[in-house]
């Protein structure tokens, strides 16, 4: 038979020189919710790609220290929100009364759609050390259908196959595509109009399919671009 606490822990550190943590060696917790799962194909997901980029010594300097910076906040809103579920499992009048006060809660739509993305981990926005022009900078990017120059329909998860960087922009956003320049041999570019989204014209997408930049029509912010793709790519 098998048994679960509720031992919440995490390591301080995901990295110490060449050790590094995922899964259940970074952080253990309470099975509420089923989100050790996700949690720690995320870690894999976001280390991986900057483990490889740095043993083939394609890495820019400290992209291996964004791994802990990246998910340790992470690991730690999950050791939170499931200590809070296991508060709700305890016996009593008072937690019975609290439980009731959730699930009624849970009927309205938007704090169920918060729980939603909190559980499933697509509320997670990552923190970059330069401006987030964009509300989706930090996030995971979604399946979005761009229309290609010559007319063709893809998607970000058919174009991000190859496990590169990807850089998508409009035709009208030339400048983009120029300032991409110097990391040409580090990433693909498309150029493609975004269907079905009026708020984005461009955007970076990392090898593990987070945002690492974003635009909206009208011109591009191309120095921030260049900041990003200075961090996550080396030219």
């Amino acid at each position: 038979m098998l048994r679960f606490t509720d031992g919440a822990r995490q390591a301080a550190t995901y990295r110490i020189g060449r050790v590094l943590l995922a899964g259940d060696a970074a952080h253990v917790h309470s099975p509420n919710g089923g989100q050790g799962l996700n949690l720690g194909l995320m870690d894999a997901v976001n280390l991986g790609w900057k483990l490889a980029a740095t043993v083939a010594g394609r890495a820019p300097e400290g992209l291996l220290d964004t791994y802990t910076a990246e998910r340790h906040p992470v690991g730690a809103a999950v050791l939170h929100n499931t200590r809070a579920q296991s508060a709700l499992s305890l016996p009593g009048e008072h937690v019975a009364a609290m439980r009731d006060i959730v699930s009624d809660l849970l009927d309205l739509p938007d704090v169920n759609r918060y729980f939603g993305r909190m559980l499933n981990g697509l509320g997670t926005r990552y923190a970059f050390p330069y401006p987030a022009t964009h509300p989706l900078t930090g996030r995971a990017c979604p399946d979005l259908r761009l229309v290609t120059t010559p007319g063709e329909t893809r998607t970000i998860s058919e174009l991000c196959g190859g496990g590169r960087a990807l850089l998508v922009h409009a035709p009208s956003q030339p400048e983009v595509g120029r300032a991409a320049g110097p990391w040409r041999g580090a990433l693909d570019v498309v150029e493609a109009t975004v269907k079905d989204r009026d708020d984005l014209a461009a955007a970076l997408v990392r090898p593990d399919g987070a945002v690492a930049w974003a635009s909206g029509p009208g011109p591009a912010d191309t120095v921030t671009l260049t900041a990003a793709l200075g961090t996550w790519l080396r030219p």
